[in-house]
């Protein structure tokens, strides 16, 4: 277990959580439809549909809330209490999909925090310990690729 602990100076945690939280889930599920669409199985599709899922980026206090609506994950706003939330710091999550930790290390010495359906919560862990690498591909999240993937799908609309 990677024993480095890196956490986002409070000062800017504080500058972080006063940015509108919509404009982030709404880049951060453009992301993820990215790095995951193809990857998720039918019968995890249908898990997902309508559950409402929080990623709280614990030393950012950040969070991004966004649920599996019609065949992709689509962002929410002022969503209230979510199915299921992850908690971590983003260092943390940044080492999960890099592959360079492991979500039962982080879970068990507590960096890793799951609250609510905690069936859902297996489910996320195993289908995402199911994808095959390279998960996390930069190239694939960088704005200009994410914005035009999102540029795309408004103009789909």
């Amino acid at each position: 277990m990677n024993q480095n602990r890196h956490v986002i100076h409070p000062q800017i945690g504080k500058f972080l959580s006063r940015l509108p939280a919509y404009p982030g889930s709404l880049l951060f599920v453009g992301a993820l439809n990215l790095m995951l669409f193809r990857n998720l199985p039918a019968d995890v599709r249908q898990s997902l549909a309508n559950k409402k899922l929080r990623i709280r980026i614990s030393d950012a206090q950040l969070s991004f809330d966004f649920r599996w609506l019609h065949n992709s994950f689509s962002a929410c706003q002022n969503m209230g209490e979510a199915d299921l939330t992850i908690s971590a710091y983003a260092h943390d999550f940044l080492l999960l999909a890099q592959r360079l930790e492991d979500p039962d290390a982080l879970f068990f010495s507590r960096r890793l925090v799951m609250e609510g359906d905690t069936e859902l919560g297996l489910l996320v862990k195993n289908t995402i310990d199911a994808i095959e690498l390279p998960m996390l591909d930069l190239e694939r999240i960088s704005p200009q690729h994410v914005l035009a993937r999102i540029k795309e799908k408004l103009c789909l609309s």
